[in-house]
């Protein structure tokens, strides 16, 4: 009785989830900048979740805001907030926009086309003499964000950006995706596309290969989400961490993830070869240690890792969004 109650349930977990209204797929082209900064879109929170346990460093939250389906986007796109208050650096004026990327598919974690998902680290600095918080010197965003209480209204921008977008010409495409903490949120977005949301125009055959890079277990961001897709469809989704203060890389040193990149080098060169697109987000300090070790193995493979990377973007396979 067991193995075929297993059968089903894994079956059952298979199933797609549906989505509304179908209409958000039929647009040519993605929304752009239907809010701007000087008449924003007023939007209300609908739930805010810290995302991390209690050993990460920092905290990072899941905040699901109500656009009432007014500010339609696309995966990969961002959205822009804008603190209440004045701008310190501007007596009089209000505060400027930030930018953050969206963490959900067009359709919204309520699946209805209503909602779209931020996920926010908040900023905090330490001062270096003495180690302690400095109140004075947190990020606006961030902590507004990270501290709002359901129902609270938010002033909005965009959507924009176009870098991000999910090609989907060629549903059975390789995508690897390549973040570093909250550089999570577009790929989050497009494997729900790929692998929870029943979309009957987009049906994903291809491969998705997400590196995620952070501190420790703790501050994994939607582990138990992509550990669902491993499962379900383990020939379509893989999934690979880089723990910075829990491993070691073949050096000794503290795994990032640019060292998980060039365990597969190999792998990820010959993809890239076949027309893979690869996807880089996250803060920007992580570029330069990838980018150095992309030229390192290049180079071990007797090729010029300049020819290659203005090829990959020649043939756009190239995204890249740091901030």
């Amino acid at each position: 009785m067991n193995k075929i109650f297993s059968m089903s349930v894994q079956q059952a977990s298979k199933s797609k989830v549906a989505v509304k209204p179908l209409e958000l797929d039929n647009a040519k082209e993605p929304p752009l900048n239907l809010y701007k900064p000087k008449e924003p879109y007023t939007a209300t929170i609908v739930s805010v979740e810290r995302l991390v346990g209690p050993k990460a460093p920092g905290e990072t939250c899941h905040i699901v805001i109500d656009h009432g389906g007014n500010v339609p986007y696309w995966e990969g796109q961002s959205y822009g907030v804008i603190p209440p208050g004045e701008n310190p650096k501007k007596p009089g004026s209000p505060n400027t926009v930030r930018l953050y990327s969206i963490a959900s598919t067009r359709y919204g974690d309520s699946f209805d086309g209503k909602t779209a998902s931020l996920c926010v680290r908040r900023a905090v600095y330490y001062d270096p003499e003495t180690g302690k918080e400095d109140p004075t010197k947190k990020g606006i965003c961030s902590n507004f964000l990270c501290d709002f209480k359901p129902g609270d209204k938010v002033q909005i921008t965009g959507p924009s950006g176009k870098i991000m977008l999910l090609p989907e010409d060629d549903p059975n495409a390789t995508h690897i995706m390549i973040a570093t903490g909250t550089g999570v949120a577009p790929y989050r977005g497009y494997l729900r596309r790929m692998f929870m949301e029943d979309v009957p125009s987009f049906k994903f055959g291809g491969l998705a290969w997400l590196f995620l890079g952070v501190a420790n277990t703790d501050s994994l961001l939607y582990d138990e989400e992509f550990t669902n897709y491993l499962q379900q469809y383990p020939d379509n989704f893989r999934y690979d961490k880089a723990l910075s203060r829990e491993q070691k890389n073949k050096n000794g040193g503290k795994m990032y993830v640019q060292d998980k990149i060039e365990e597969y080098s190999d792998e990820i060169f010959k993809l890239l070869d076949g027309g893979a697109h690869i996807y880089f987000c996250g803060l920007k300090g992580m570029m330069p240690g990838i980018q150095d070790t992309l030229k390192r193995v290049a180079e071990q493979r007797g090729e010029s890792w300049e020819q290659k990377l203005s090829q990959l973007k020649k043939n756009k396979q190239w995204h890249v969004e740091v901030y």
